[in-house]
């Protein structure tokens, strides 16, 4: 019989409670995109124009996507040492932006805040990086799902801190970052031990379909509630008690995922049905067969087609008897054997030889330009609703937080299907979303009705897509022994395309229609320049489109190159 320690040493040791904990981890890790939120408060006490808040934006986006050292750690240190030195940075450097804005400091330079905002959403990179490695190292075949949903936590987590800063009734506005430094630092200080590597793939359970399933479901019920509670503040003037009843609402709907770890160690009996560990030791031999060091290079070449057309276990089997022969005839010295010169696609490469493949370069352009259009709107959104006559902009990016949320969970789950019912390249669903961003951004260049709200919706949907979709890709075509540092290499893709797209474009169009406005109305020192109408973002995002819908070009370059590959590796479980 069971004891309670060792149902306890279970539970601790479940990789869905690991799991949960990532998720928790990531509620509270996107501080990036509370940007929004935070830059009106920060223009107006600091007495910035448009192009010094874009430079912050820029410095932000700088910190949040620079995770070499996060990735590089997490192969050689405990995962909770990677997540501590992240709550460091976030505690120390926006606790000091909300000290200079507060004013209990004194003003510091720009470039002093630019540093401070990069050292603090650093320490998001450490955040995501730990749950993500965690997460695709327990779930090696479930990584869709799983990216998904622990990154549309992390894209939800804007709502989220938005509505618990609401719950305290806080007395000034700038109260706001205090939040973005605190609330992170107690939340993953708590969970941090839990977040490792627990060996999953010998966790694997018939009901794991079921338990994601419930998950999903759990996050519609939260997204839906987030979106009715904003919906229900901006229409009704809600009071205190009100307001802290729905905040604990909310806050048991992110803990209500415990159950499932929770019912499978404790209401479950022991020999409730695992996956058969022959398939597994059958699929692991066949990948150790194709990392051999010992290939006839000529003799592969001319027989890799027919190989290919062979079932799994035939093609196991062929390759296993080619390469007997081929040792014996080297021993022999009848042949010359070639050492692999490199992994192929599908296996485990190093940062080192990934940047040099033209597939990995190919996605990572593409979400240049779509990832870094999208973090343009969601960085310029508080201004963006300030110049059509919305007061409330933090509603707005609450909104783009909850569909960024539902589109990474969706982005997961049906980037999935593809690859698994199709068999075809998951890219594929990165090119989709990135002709909707397009259609979306020339909606809003024309100035047509409800633009902010079409914006707010899809943007946030399909920039929340890519990071469940390219992840997940990239994991498929390079591996994952360098998962961390190939994913911290992809972030980079946002602020690089940010850093034009915000830093110059958007900045430079807005200052110069804000400049025109008030010609003829001089500004006094303590005014901020500001732009109204649709002209101040129209032309921005006119260019973005066109841009968008140059990287759906580069993604379907990526699913045609990479067809033959995901139907080698998916293709068995179709039949």
């Amino acid at each position: 019989m069971i004891t309670i320690p060792e149902k306890a040493k279970a539970f601790v040791n479940n990789r869905w409670l690991v799991f949960v904990a990532s998720m928790w981890v990531q509620s509270c890790s996107g501080i990036g995109y509370m940007y929004g939120s935070i830059s009106p408060v920060i223009k107006s006490t600091m007495g910035y124009n448009q192009r010094q808040i874009a430079i912050l934006g820029v410095a932000k986006d700088i910190g949040d996507a620079i995770g070499f050292i996060a990735g590089s750690l997490c192969e050689v240190a405990p995962i909770w040492v990677v997540l501590f030195i992240g709550v460091a940075q976030n505690f120390f450097g926006y606790g000091l932006v909300w000290l200079t804005v507060n004013q209990t400091l004194p003003q510091l330079p720009l470039w002093v805040l630019c540093v401070c905002i990069f050292v603090g959403t650093n320490g998001e990179t450490y955040f995501n990086t730990g749950a993500l490695v965690s997460g695709v190292q327990n779930f090696p075949k479930s990584r869709g799902p799983v990216v998904g949903i622990l990154k549309g936590f992390a894209g939800l987590s804007g709502a989220i801190i938005t509505q618990i800063y609401t719950m305290f009734n806080f007395p000034d506005e700038a109260s706001i970052i205090f939040v973005v430094a605190v609330g992170p630092t107690i939340v993953i200080t708590a969970v941090m031990f839990l977040i490792r590597p627990v060996g999953g793939h010998k966790q694997a359970r018939q009901s794991d379909n079921t338990s994601f399933l419930a998950l999903y479901g759990v996050c519609l019920i939260l997204a839906a509630y987030l979106l009715a509670v904003l919906i229900l503040q901006d229409l009704v003037k809600l009071n205190q008690t009100v307001l802290t009843t729905l905040t604990i609402g909310l806050v048991i709907l992110v803990l209500l995922p415990v159950v499932i770890p929770v019912t499978l160690v404790f209401f479950t009996h022991e020999h409730e049905s695992l996956l058969s560990n022959n398939n597994n030791n059958n699929e692991q031999g066949f990948v150790e067969h194709l990392k051999t060091e010992v290939i006839l290079s000529e003799v592969e070449d001319e027989t890799s087609a027919l190989v290919d057309s062979l079932s799994g276990e035939e093609r196991e089997k062929r390759i296993a008897h080619l390469q007997a022969r081929l040792v014996q005839a080297a021993a022999d010295g009848a042949v010359k054997v070639k050492k692999k010169r490199g992994p192929r696609r599908g296996e485990d490469f190093t940062l080192m030889q990934v940047l040099v493949k033209a597939d990995f370069l190919l996605m990572f352009f593409s979400l240049v330009l779509a990832s870094g259009s999208g973090l343009t709107i969601i960085d310029n959104l508080g201004q963006m609703c300030q110049s059509l006559g919305y007061d409330k902009p933090h509603i707005f990016v609450s909104m783009i937080s909850i569909w960024n949320f539902l589109g990474r969970v969706a982005g997961g789950y049906f980037s999935e299907l593809v690859v698994r019912k199709y068999a075809y390249p998951r890219p594929v669903a990165m090119a989709a979303v990135q002709v909707v961003m397009s259609c979306s951004l020339f909606y809003y260049a024309i100035g047509a009705p409800g633009a902010i709200y079409i914006v707010s919706v899809v943007m946030g949907s399909c920039y929340g897509a890519h990071w469940a979709i390219v992840p997940s890709a990239a994991s498929e075509l390079f591996g994952l022994k360098s998962f961390g540092a190939l994913y911290n290499f992809l972030t980079l893709a946002s602020p690089a395309g940010s850093l034009i797209f915000s830093g110059v474009i958007a900045s430079g169009i807005y200052d110069y229609e804000a400049k025109i406005q008030n010609a003829s109305n001089p500004l006094t020192d303590s005014d901020a320049l500001t732009c109204y109408g649709t002209i101040c973002y129209s032309i921005t995002c006119g260019i973005l489109s066109v841009l968008c819908l140059i990287a759906f070009f580069l993604s379907m370059i990526v699913v045609y190159r990479t067809k033959r590959v995901y139907a080698q590796l998916y293709g068995s479980q179709r039949s």
